[in-house]
């Protein structure tokens, strides 16, 4: 077993580069499944959810070449199958994009339904909707594997989203890019990633208009040439490198970073009295000798306040002068991390959607474990501020989304490294 073991109590300072994007290159990875020729995608995040969705191509039969860290070649031609079922894909969330990518080739798919970090129900019946109204016949098989078949390509439609959905936008995005005729998806998710996803397929010569709005139209074509991509930055990792220096009351210079992606992290930022400067890619974060000040948070989709960085936010909120109030409302169950920082001196109280944070407490040392990958960097702020030592286990969650954490904090001036600890060998195995 792996921990990251914290002496806290030291401000970070100095730079640190951001990553590309994890919730883009997750999704753009599957769409090269569409291209009739090799793709080249750069700006790669060497993350674990990366390297599962690199090697489940392979396992589909896409030749998958790492030119360098943050490289891929990825040549899907030689895939003849539209069945992902196997452990791999059970193992991360956004292995659903498998589905649209498939039924946008083969007009068929059987994937296997989708893990990842557990913090809530994640729905598939808007994706489902989306497909049987582009005329493929979806079913849910044992309870674990969904299959969509059509005898013929699906065809364009009008998909109103009940309710606003990252996931199930890029899915009909990418089911539709191969369509016949026209798609027009209504309601629609507006993120960074969304916008990515959709200039990389328009790079390949796909017909995509509006995204980053509520109504995207995807005109589908019937070739998809090769290209050279380089994903955006991460906002999510940027937004939580920001709340760790405003934590530890340190100076961060963050770049590789695209502001306006930031807009909303800023803003709460400046709110408590951190000082934010931006140039054009780049941002400079100043809590040294400040005293911070509550504030309170509502989690929305983009342009909203992120809910991917709300945990971090919390951690940063119980080391500010008064009472923040915290409202959840993308996830039903995003809290599982409050009792975790509660081992830690932390005052939080949970009803519902909503964490009162007392920003009034002094943080300790503690043996605690990550819930999935946002808690987890909540976790990591906590320990940098607290006194003592801190052990956090399930860190496998945080290397989904985090490259070289460990390194890139070391660089700022924490104190952290990560340490094997062998099983207990006195416990009992049936």
């Amino acid at each position: 077993m792996e921990k990251y073991i914290i002496n806290g109590g030291k401000p970070l300072v100095g730079e640190v580069t951001i990553s590309g994007a994890k919730n883009a290159a997750v999704a753009i990875i599957p769409a090269t499944i569409l291209c009739d020729e090799p793709c080249r995608i750069e700006n790669v995040p060497n993350i674990s959810d990366v390297n599962l969705i690199a090697r489940i191509l392979q396992n589909l039969g896409a030749k998958v070449k790492r030119v360098d860290k943050h490289t891929l070649d990825i040549d899907p031609r030689p895939i003849r199958t539209y069945e992902a079922t196997d452990d791999a894909v059970r193992g991360m969330r956004a292995s659903y994009y498998l589905l649209g990518a498939l039924i946008g080739r083969f007009h068929n798919a059987k994937v296997a339904l989708p893990g990842g970090c557990n913090f809530g129900l994640r729905p598939i019946d808007q994706h489902l909707k989306g497909f049987e109204a582009m005329g493929a016949d979806c079913n849910l098989v044992n309870g674990a594997i969904i299959e969509a078949t059509s005898d013929k390509r699906v065809c364009g439609t009008e998909i109103h989203l009940d309710t606003v959905s990252v996931g199930t936008t890029m899915n009909l995005m990418l089911a539709a890019v191969k369509a016949q005729g026209q798609t027009v998806i209504s309601n629609a998710a507006k993120e960074p990633h969304i916008v990515d996803l959709a200039n990389f397929l328009n790079t390949m010569g796909a017909n995509i208009r509006g995204a980053g709005t509520d109504v995207i139209k995807i005109r589908g074509v019937d070739y998809l040439h090769g290209t050279t991509y380089s994903i955006i930055p991460d906002q999510i990792e940027a937004g939580t490198y920001m709340a760790a220096v405003a934590a530890t009351r340190g100076k961060l210079l963050v770049k590789n970073v695209t502001p306006k992606h930031l807009d909303s992290i800023t803003a709460k930022l400046e709110e408590i009295g951190v000082s934010v400067e931006e140039y054009d890619e780049a941002v400079v974060i100043d809590a040294t000798n400040r005293d911070l000040r509550r504030c309170n948070i509502m989690t929305m989709p983009h342009p909203g306040f992120p809910t991917d960085c709300q945990p971090q936010f919390v951690a940063l909120l119980t080391t500010v002068s008064g009472t923040s109030i915290v409202t959840e409302n993308v996830w039903d169950n995003r809290y599982q991390y409050i009792r975790e920082l509660h081992n830690m001196g932390a005052r939080i109280s949970v009803n519902g959607r909503v964490a009162i944070v007392d920003g009034d407490c002094t943080l300790h040392a503690a043996p605690v474990k990550a819930t999935d990958l946002r808690a987890g960097a909540a976790l990591i702020i906590a320990g940098l501020v607290a006194s003592g030592t801190t052990e956090i286990s399930s860190i496998h969650y945080i290397e989904r989304g985090y490259e070289e954490i460990i390194e890139k904090l070391c660089a700022l001036g924490a104190d952290i490294k990560k340490k094997y600890f062998p099983e207990d060998e006195t416990a009992v195995t049936a």
